[in-house]
């Protein structure tokens, strides 16, 4: 059996670290499988995801003569991954949300893929703070309108994800869905001055945890940091990557 799943990442809201999860999934998809996933990249603004030369991310052109997002473009994006032997992420920006949504709810794009044998997952991002709301408000639309099995991600790094002392899992939505949810991952907000400057340095130089990890250009305690963070990450996204999968397909 080939692993074939594909990860789709989707938020209406902007900067909330959308980019960021899908390079993770890249990321921990290769550390578990051993296999360098397909990374199609369709932000019109920010191709965020092809700044990490080692993923080797297509990018998808979504915008029209015009500079309007062309719904059709995601069909090339679905014939890529039907020709794809292999897992496969996928990164959209907030301003192809409500079309990306739009167009999977109205093609049948995920029975497309389930039914060629793809199993396809939605990872959407909640944030604390004041933007709460409208990432709440996000994944009640992708409750809404596509059938795949959602992995919600808590990024605290504007604060902690929860309302009234009370966390996602804790909420009426979460038990309203809990079916439909396929796993929960928390981005710890890290310390500012030590792994949150170690990880804004992974980002802006392009690298992946594998390739600083490996690296001589990086001090032993900086290292260490990125080895437990990557260690959390892991530990997290194991058991959600791996789920319904026979043993002994993961690395």
């Amino acid at each position: 059996m080939t692993y074939n799943d594909t990860h789709i990442t989707l938020q209406g809201k902007g900067g909330v670290g959308k980019s960021h999860i899908t390079s993770l999934l890249a990321q921990a998809i290769w550390a578990i499988f051993g296999i360098r996933p397909l990374g199609v990249d369709t932000d019109p603004v920010n191709k965020t995801l092809m700044h990490f030369p080692a993923l080797q991310a297509r990018g998808l052109d979504i915008l029209n003569h015009d500079n309007q997002i062309n719904s059709r473009q995601f069909d090339t994006m679905v014939e890529w991954l039907l020709e794809h032997d292999g897992p496969a992420v996928i990164d959209n920006g907030a301003t192809s949300f409500i079309p990306a949504t739009g167009y999977l709810a109205e093609t049948g794009a995920i029975d497309v893929l389930n039914a060629a044998g793809r199993r396809v997952f939605i990872h959407t991002v909640l944030v604390g703070g004041q933007a709460m709301d409208d990432t709440i408000d996000g994944l009640a639309a992708l409750l809404d309108s596509t059938s795949a099995p959602i992995v919600v991600w808590e990024n605290e790094h504007f604060g902690p994800v929860e309302r009234d002392g009370r966390r996602f899992r804790d909420s009426s939505v979460y038990h309203e869905n809990r079916e439909r949810i396929a796993g929960i991952v928390t981005l710890r907000r890290p310390n500012a001055d030590l792994a949150g400057r170690d990880i804004a340095e992974l980002s802006i130089k392009g690298q992946t945890f594998a390739e600083a990890l490996a690296s001589p250009e990086w001090g032993r305690m900086p290292k260490h940091r990125l080895q437990m963070v990557w260690a959390d990450y892991l530990q997290q996204l194991r058991p959600i990557l791996t789920q319904g999968l026979p043993e002994g397909l993961a690395a």
